[in-house]
């Protein structure tokens, strides 16, 4: 399907697009194009790599402008360009919402412009019940994107959604956290120990886009099961493969933080398709015709559950070393870890 197809990275710099890149690269796609607006690490890819499949551009998602530029002849995008941590979102709600909903709409107005054939934006699972600044700049991005959807002619774009949980060692994730805390011999901080997330690799990521992107339809989103931890064992567990001696501490939840996270609410689970490995989740096409709210409804949710991380596959400790073992990053730091 990417055969002498153009891909397009928006935020492409990050683990995700890092990520996209190892799998593709050696493919017969003709061109993935990375777009952000971080220079240097643009400059880091383009050094380390040296691949004239992989083109550059620079721009912000917030201007329309520029990506318009680098959306000309695009195939098919993936939408990762976000601003991310549940902090800074916190302390600046209007620079969250600028690059999540407003962005998001840059990128797929420009896609639709463009004639782009699919378009995935990627979510998170904090949009789902939202209770912090970026959870809720993504569940609009989410809604934005679903919107523009609905009016999208047959044959033009095709926009779908996938919603993931945390990523294992993904840039300012929590695991490189523990490890650097390791390393400089300082305790290993934990908010609360009973926490739960959810534990997928990035390869897991890219798998969840890719299922997607290949059975999608106008306006669904898509989520991956994955297994859970309570961060006090994902702690000891990091603690555990690295023989260290140092101490948790627990400090205290952060700005906006939950005690477990959610992939499907329980009303999205009263639509779901159930397809093994992921759920299907379809839009919500009915119009504006208010009278079919109160004559014809969805599915009582009411006697559902939601899914998210406190009821899905809970990893023991030693399933959890497993896992961590499973991450490239992991074993290069265990490989470099001097005692």
């Amino acid at each position: 399907m990417f055969s002498n197809k153009t891909l397009l990275i928006t935020g492409g710099t990050g683990s995700f697009g890092n990520a996209v890149l190892n799998r593709f690269l050696n493919t017969d796609i003709k061109e993935i194009r990375i777009f952000s607006r971080d220079e240097k690490k643009q400059h880091e890819m383009r050094v380390a790599l040296n691949n004239p499949k992989v083109k550059f551009y620079i721009g912000d998602v917030r201007n329309f402008n520029s990506i318009q530029m680098a959306m000309c002849g695009v195939d098919y995008v993936f939408h990762a360009a976000a601003l991310k941590q549940v902090p800074s979102c916190e302390f600046f709600p209007i620079e969250a919402t600028r690059t999540n909903v407003l962005g998001t709409d840059n990128v797929i107005r420009s896609a639709v412009s463009e004639n782009v054939k699919n378009l995935i934006c990627l979510s998170t699972d904090k949009a789902a019940y939202p209770i912090n600044a970026m959870g809720i700049s993504k569940a609009l991005m989410e809604k934005v994107a679903v919107a523009a959807s609905r009016n999208i002619p047959g044959g033009g774009t095709k926009v779908c959604l996938t919603r993931y949980g945390n990523v294992m060692a993904s840039r300012g994730s929590v695991i490189p956290h523990f490890v650097e805390q390791i390393k400089a011999g300082k305790p290993i901080t934990v908010t609360d120990p009973n926490m739960t997330r959810y534990l997928m690799s990035l390869n897991e990521a890219v798998d969840l886009v890719l299922f997607a992107f290949k059975n999608g339809n106008q306006g669904d989103l898509f989520v991956q099961k994955a297994p859970a931890s309570t961060i006090g064992d994902l702690a000891q567990a990091i603690k555990e493969l690295f023989n260290a001696p140092n101490p948790i501490q627990v400090i205290g939840t952060r700005h906006g933080e939950k005690l477990y996270e959610t992939l499907c609410t329980r009303e999205e689970m009263a639509k779901a398709t159930d397809l093994e490995s992921f759920y299907q989740i379809p839009a919500d096409n009915r119009d504006l015709n208010y009278g079919k709210y109160f004559e014809t409804g969805n599915v009582n949710a009411s006697a559902l559950e939601d899914y998210n991380s406190h009821n899905t596959n809970r990893l023991n400790l030693k399933e959890v070393k497993e896992k961590l073992l499973t991450l490239d990053y992991i074993r290069v730091e265990l490989g470099q870890w001097k005692k």
